[in-house]
């Protein structure tokens, strides 16, 4: 089972909007320390980063997925054998290689991504990404604990040359149990990701920590729906998903302050949510889901869904759009 990666099109939808509202603040008047440039750039950062992440978590869900003799999904292992327990096999991942390790204590399956254009052309990777499990678990069994290490994973722009690396362990948990390859007769699988040391290596040469906790609901209706929320607490917020320091050394978190909503029945698309990103001095609230008028609604089919996106600056100054996506 290929999943999507559900923040492709969140990528369109925040650089659109805050693009327009970087446009409209001046660093002069609104006290925030942070130029036009700058805040363009922290939004072209934060959804890098938060789609690469996610597309590493379909990857591996996709991989485990296609794994019966290390994740006990139901479906045969693939490939042929290469010397006693160590496979390669058939990668469902159009720019990666993967192998499968069973020799060990400890199972491990490495995806190797080998620097070719992924399948929509829009960037590459290169580095490696390896699942660990311990012998005799299964990642289909209720409370399975598997990790993730991600080294060098180099994610370069096709369209600007632009890159950014990822570094660090996450800790995956099929918290209910099942796998997804049975998901329309389970009725819905629970998985957490979680990581308090990942690095970002951004090209002007600095690297940053972030933190990552959030919760993905597999459910069916009609095909495979994905609802995701955070898990991390701050004081008084709660529903944070990730958080930690820019590339400028600003602090930031990302809240979903409504679970976001994504449904294979409309063509993989964002069909709800509200996302907020605090940053010092300012917090910028996305509404998916929307229609013209800023009214939730149902999928448009081959028409457009609308974001509303508010802008608050130093000062409570605000800026609202209301655009297509």
């Amino acid at each position: 089972m290929k999943l999507k990666n559900m923040y492709r099109p969140l990528i369109v939808v925040t650089m659109a909007g805050l693009l327009f509202v970087a446009c409209k603040k001046s660093s002069s008047t609104d006290n925030s320390n942070t130029s036009t440039t700058d805040v363009q750039t922290q939004s072209d950062d934060q959804s890098r980063v938060s789609s690469e992440n996610d597309a590493v978590t379909n990857d591996v869900n996709t991989t485990m997925n296609d794994q019966s003799s290390v994740t006990g999904s139901g479906v045969a292992m693939r490939g042929d054998v290469q010397t006693a327990g160590v496979y390669e096999v058939k990668s469902l991942i159009c720019d990666a290689t993967i192998m499968v390790d069973t020799t060990n204590a400890t199972h491990t399956i490495t995806i190797t991504y080998n620097g070719g254009a992924n399948c929509a052309m829009t960037r590459t990777r290169t580095g490696v990404v390896t699942i660990s499990i311990p012998a005799g678990v299964k990642w289909s069994d209720k409370g399975a604990v598997v990790t993730v290490s991600i080294q060098n994973l180099k994610i370069t722009r096709i369209l600007d040359g632009k890159s950014i690396t990822i570094n660090g362990t996450h800790t995956y948990t099929n918290v209910s149990g099942g796998s997804l390859v049975n998901l329309p007769t389970l009725g819905s699988i629970t998985h957490t990701v979680t990581s308090d040391n990942m690095t970002i290596s951004f090209d002007n040469g600095t690297q940053r920590s972030w933190s990552v906790a959030r919760q993905r609901v597999y459910s069916y209706n009609a095909g495979i729906v994905v609802t995701e929320s955070g898990l991390h607490t701050d004081g008084s917020t709660t529903g944070i998903t990730e958080w930690g320091t820019n590339r400028f050394g600003n602090s930031f978190e990302t809240v979903f302050t409504t679970p976001v909503v994504v449904t294979q029945s409309c063509n993989w698309r964002l069909t709800s949510g509200v996302i907020e990103v605090i940053r010092p001095a300012v917090t910028i609230t996305l509404t998916l889901g929307l229609d013209s008028t800023g009214t939730p609604t149902s999928c448009p089919g081959t028409g457009f869904y609308y974001f509303e996106l508010v802008w608050v600056g130093a000062g409570g100054k605000t800026v609202t759009y209301i655009a297509p996506y």
